[in-house]
């Protein structure tokens, strides 16, 4: 007879397995399932259950599988706890903006940085960036750095650019540009990594130990979605290896107890970098060693282009707005199908960001030239967002056994202004297309890019399977899917992202016991209410690791 640690009972399981099977109770020992039964209360004859051990009474509560998140940057959204809120709501125009920002100065020695995050031109009633004469009116004195909500854009004050050296006779760089008025100085609009990085390098950093509790009450967040597994999807990217270390501590200390996986930044394994000349396996075992074993490498990532709604995306026809746009790819082709294929080499799994259907394109000859010169099975390599695939690209992303990391909350989000603004109406009904997707039984998942948008794992799958805007339209109704696939690409799929499907991602005996009890059954509910049922709880490896405040229902 099994003894158990956990009891799980009165419970309505949704094991998201092969068969989508149901359930009503379960038991755990050591972190994993050792009984799983279809009564409300497991059979006296099968399991033990001793004073030791804990029972928790569901009441009818519904109980799935642990969310998780295949794309986000949880490390960048935890830097912005301690940043000015510039988003659409509640800013509803520039002036909105430069008062939250005034506020910020007035309790701000003189001098020290002031940081913001998450303006939105398009939503602004200006519909426009703020520019550096903008921000110059209530902030003369203290450099001002605000990125805009796709994270690909920033703008900062003249204090900013005079500390980076960012004047009007500055150049654009390969894959980023500055904006500039009509006379052709700068404005302080900063177009993607390129032009963003040196005012970046002069932000002085948190210290270790500011970092490591940030992410911690980022972690909190997290687990108060039901996440259990989460992927910080470009570590590196702005403050090299001191943002592994930081991940790397976090977990061992404990201060984030989510599963983690990592996609790490191509440069840090190129010669010079960290990782020059290592293998998939070696970086691996390398950040198992430093975390005790909880946090594994998710795959190298890498961008082709940037963002739609800044114009950065790079399309094969121009953009809605502006016939002379196109959009940039970051890499030429041949530099980067060479570095594809040494990392494929390598053994890594590679994640590319691919917002456009023409950076998608790209990404899917660098993957054809490096299977075709060193075939690999089950390599599972990635396609991150795309949001912009076409029906060939996505029959090129079966063929070669490409996966996608899609950002279904792009169609609430931005679904209005990419219909008005940025692709017209013919592309935008089909941006996100997971039916399609579906149709070819290509391995997906859904993501949230937080911070760009707010974690929810039920919102992503309300997302999924509603495709509503904010406006209330229905954008591509036929590209819309069930809700059991929405919440498998959060769950199992997610699990097969990370390589541990025979571990996590559904309910069945042998797996870890990771969950979330939700108030209502989303496959029951009206679908328009996915997105507001309540996360009561989240367990991990059998121990419960958040409770909704207020909740009963553990107890």
């Amino acid at each position: 007879m099994n003894k158990a640690d956990l009891v799980i009972t009165n419970a309505n399981i949704l094991t998201l397995d092969g068969e989508n099977r149901k359930a009503g109770s379960l038991a755990v020992r050591n972190g994993r399932i050792i009984g799983l039964w279809t009564n409300a209360e497991p059979p006296k004859s099968e399991v033990t259950i001793s004073p030791q051990t804990e029972v928790l009474d569901l009441r009818g509560a519904t109980l799935i599988p642990g969310f998780i998140d295949t794309h986000n940057h949880i490390l960048h959204y935890a830097q912005s706890k301690n940043k000015v809120n510039c988003s659409t709501p509640p800013n509803q125009n520039i002036d909105d903006i430069l008062e939250n920002i005034r506020l910020k100065v007035e309790e701000t020695p003189k001098g020290q940085w002031i940081q913001g995050y998450g303006y939105d031109d398009t939503l602004l009633e200006d519909k426009r960036h703020p520019t550096r004469q903008d921000l110059d009116k209530v902030s003369p004195d203290h450099p001002v750095f605000i990125t805009h909500i796709s994270s690909h854009l920033a703008a900062g004050n003249s204090k900013a650019l005079e500390l980076a050296g960012i004047g009007d006779n500055v150049s654009d760089l390969k894959g980023g540009h500055f904006g500039r008025d009509e006379s052709g100085q700068v404005n302080g609009v900063l177009y993607e990594e390129p032009a963003m990085e040196p005012v970046m390098k002069k932000i002085p950093n948190y210290t270790e130990e500011e970092l490591i509790s940030l992410l911690g009450e980022a972690s909190q967040d997290y687990l108060a979605q039901g996440i259990t597994t989460n992927t910080d999807a470009a570590v590196g990217m702005h403050n090299g290896e001191i943002e592994l270390n930081i991940h790397l501590k976090a977990a061992k200390q404990g201060t984030n107890p989510m599963r983690t996986q990592l996609m790490i930044m191509h440069t840090l394994m190129r010669d010079g970098g960290i990782f020059g000349g290592y293998t998939a396996k070696q970086v691996d075992e390398k950040i198992q060693e430093q975390s005790d074993s909880l946090v594994r490498l998710d795959s190298a990532k890498l961008f082709q282009d940037g963002s739609i709604q800044g114009l950065t995306g790079a399309l094969r026809k121009p953009y809605h707005c502006d016939s002379k746009v196109l959009g940039e790819l970051f890499f030429d082709q041949k530099a980067f199908n060479e570095e594809i294929l040494d990392l494929h080499k390598r053994g890594f799994r590679i994640a590319i960001h691919g917002n456009g259907d023409r950076a998608i394109g790209s990404i899917l000859e660098a993957y054809t030239n490096a299977l075709e010169k060193a075939p690999r099975s089950d390599h599972r390599h990635r396609i991150e967002h795309v949001q912009t695939a076409t029906a060939e690209d996505l029959d090129k992303m079966k063929a070669l056994g490409v996966a996608g990391s899609v950002f279904i909350n792009h169609v609430y989000y931005w679904g209005d202004r990419h219909k008005r603004i940025f692709l017209g109406p013919d592309r935008a009904k089909r941006i996100s297309p997971l039916a399609d997707i579906v149709e070819r039984d290509i391995l997906f998942a859904l993501h949230s890019d937080c911070p760009v948008t707010p974690i929810s794992p039920l919102f992503s799958v309300w997302a999924a399977v509603n495709r509503l805007t904010r406006e209330g339209e229905v954008l591509g109704p036929e590209q819309r899917i069930d809700v059991i696939t929405a919440l498998k690409s959060m769950t199992i799929y997610g699990a097969k992202f990370t390589f541990d499907e025979e571990n996590s991602g559904s309910i069945e005996l042998g797996k870890c016991a990771d969950f979330a009890v939700l108030e209502d059954d989303p496959t029951e509910v009206d679908p328009k209410d996915i997105k507001d049922i309540s996360i009561l709880a989240t367990i991990i490896d059998g121990k419960v690791v958040y409770e909704k405040k207020g909740s009963v229902l553990l107890k």
